[in-house]
């Protein structure tokens, strides 16, 4: 199956072709964040340098987020236009079990972790298992010491994952000690190969227009709408939208 897959959730933009168990072509730019500038470029790029027209695609597959609300948008706006145009699948992946792929060890538990500032950040708890990445504790946008709070009493050691996990690497030692453990370069950072190859093995979404970026918190606009609705809920705000 000829898939294009794409992760622009963060400051990387991460770019493949694949068919099967091939990886045709990728690349991973972690020097511009001007995703909206570069993204397509680089897709078009790369499925010229697979031998591919982009007729030749039968799928898309998306890291949705959480991440950068910019970021996260790009790849959404690109999946869905190309699914729609192109008549293509498309599939949706959490970019925190996108970072989890990149490892293999079977049995581990892996958080992926981003940044979210103050303290706070999105992660989520995985297990390595045949078929890729399953949640042990669900994604989160949370402060890092609530988060430690749910981690130590998995009492096994835990492979950490991103570019984030060195700002936050002394609390996590302090608490958990030599139950962390770390990736090292490359492995930091999105793979869209790694991303095509699990996306291949996924159900498409049945609805494309319906497809959002997966937050994991409020945008700014959807705050400021519920602290004037209050006990509406996000539905309303989507409905008013």
């Amino acid at each position: 199956m000829k898939t294009l897959a794409i992760d622009t959730s963060n400051r990387p933009l991460s770019v493949a072709v694949v068919d099967g168990e091939q990886v045709l072509a990728t690349t991973t730019i972690t020097t511009q964040r001007k995703h909206a500038a570069y993204a397509m470029d680089e897709v078009a790029r790369l499925v010229q340098l697979a031998n591919l027209k982009p007729t030749d695609l039968e799928r898309v597959v998306i890291a949705f987020g959480p991440g950068s609300y910019t970021g996260l948008r790009v790849a959404v706006t690109i999946g869905k236009v190309l699914a729609t145009t192109l008549d293509l699948d498309l599939v949706t992946v959490s970019s925190l079990q996108t970072l989890a792929l990149n490892v293999t060890q079977r049995h581990r538990l892996v958080v992926p972790l981003f940044d979210a500032r103050n303290q706070i950040v999105f992660s989520g708890c995985y297990r390595i298992s045949t078929t890729g990445p399953r949640l042990v504790l669900p994604e989160q946008h949370v402060g890092i010491t609530d988060w430690l709070d749910q981690l130590d009493p998995l009492a096994e050691p835990i492979t950490f994952v991103g570019e984030d996990v060195a700002h936050f690497l002394p609390q996590l030692q302090e608490r958990l000690g030599q139950r962390v453990h770390t990736v090292l370069g490359m492995n930091n950072l999105p793979q869209a190969g790694q991303l095509g190859l699990f996306g291949e093995q996924l159900a498409p979404v049945t609805a494309i227009d319906q497809v959002v970026p997966h937050y994991l918190r409020l945008t700014q606009a959807e705050a400021e709408w519920q602290d004037q609705h209050p006990g509406e809920g996000s539905t309303g705000y989507v409905e008013q939208v």
